[in-house]
């Protein structure tokens, strides 16, 4: 499991930079240290348009509410830690093998305001076009590990 995330995450990393104009590659399995503890984003870019840090976390399963959770928590640990005070506020996308929409939408009722998904949504990567990368890959590597 954690091999086929490996390469996923690898071959992700290269489409979004040959894709995402303005992209900056910053890491993978990312670290961040909030007390005592460590937590890792799957990959970190900054986006020059945007002027903020754009986080990748990758979900080889189905979506949960948690997941949601789970980033939201890294973007508030980028904004208070990493972020500089002339960038705009972290940015962060949930990659997922499958989704219920019904939990979705649920599960976003609160946390984004349609504005702001709209004004990212011209700026960063289609998500139809990172949905498809998404099959593509995990078609590709699961059928390598069988």
């Amino acid at each position: 499991m954690k091999d086929l995330q490996k390469a996923l995450l690898g071959s992700l990393k290269e489409f979004i930079l040959e894709l995402g104009v303005g992209f900056a590659f910053i890491g993978e399995e990312y670290r961040l240290e909030v007390g005592d503890d460590d937590f890792y984003i799957d990959l970190l870019f900054y986006h020059r348009d945007l002027k903020c840090l754009v986080a990748f976390e990758l979900k080889i399963g189905k979506f949960k509410p948690s997941d949601l959770g789970q980033l939201e928590f890294y973007l508030e640990v980028l904004d208070r830690d990493v972020k500089r005070d002339d960038e705009n506020p972290s940015i962060g996308i949930l990659l997922c093998r499958k989704k219920n929409d019904e939990v979705v939408k649920y599960a976003l009722s609160r946390s984004l305001s349609p504005t702001v998904v709209s004004e990212y949504e011209t700026k960063l990567i289609p998500k139809k076009v990172l949905q498809d990368k998404m099959n593509e890959l995990y078609e590709l590597y699961a059928l390598e590990i069988i």
